[in-house]
């Protein structure tokens, strides 16, 4: 299974790492040595003095597809989760002051945070879905899926061209405003509509 991650997707978040604004979806990968294996904390690794959380909506695909027009792409998934994107901003900057790929700041080991699933029929809209990201008990992030500049759909169809998307893969739909580092005896939390889908600590 691979990771497909989508970043500059929310405006504020655009603005607030002062990128520009993109004319079509960002994507890159994660290997699935990424993920972050349950209830094991979360090392920071020692190749970076600034690793940030991005909390994301995640989608897992549940049939194989490819070229998959937009008006069909609901059909490819049918769970909706919540995760986080760590990203070495330190090592990222770097990497993009040199016009190279960023998967060493974004793609090693734990890099993935995967929580709790939930199936796709509890929301009304996919479209309008509430989640947040708390920090030592303190609101550090929140966002809602109708703030994308690409929503879900428009994902699948897009990525699809590139990629064939098979059962099991997982989309990261990109990070709201409020990324910022994590520290040793950190506690992250991740909610979707109030309901948390994981906790992690930082070591």
């Amino acid at each position: 299974m691979k990771l497909i991650c989508i970043g500059r997707n929310y405006t504020e978040h655009i603005a607030e790492l002062e990128n520009e604004r993109p004319e079509e979806p960002v994507v890159f990968l994660k290997p699935d040595t990424a993920i972050l294996l349950k209830k094991q904390p979360f090392f920071i690794p020692d190749f970076s003095n600034d690793v940030h959380h991005e909390v994301e909506v995640l989608v897992r695909i549940n049939k194989v597809g490819k070229y998959i027009d937009k008006k069909f792409a609901h059909k490819y998934y049918d769970q909706i989760g919540l995760g986080i994107d760590f990203t070495a901003r330190d090592l990222q900057a770097k990497l993009k002051a040199k016009g190279l790929p960023w998967e060493k700041a974004k793609s090693f080991d734990g890099a993935a945070v995967i929580g709790n699933w939930l199936p796709k029929s509890n929301f009304e809209d996919v479209n309008s879905i509430n989640f947040t990201l708390e920090k030592n008990d303190e609101l550090v992030q929140q966002g809602n899926t109708s703030l994308m500049l690409w929503k879900i759909d428009e994902i699948i169809e897009y990525v699809s061209k590139y990629f064939t998307l098979k059962i099991g893969d997982i989309i990261f739909t990109g990070t709201p405003a409020g990324v910022g580092k994590v520290n040793a005896n950190d506690k992250l939390v991740g909610a979707i509509e109030g309901t948390p889908l994981f906790s992690i600590t930082v070591k």
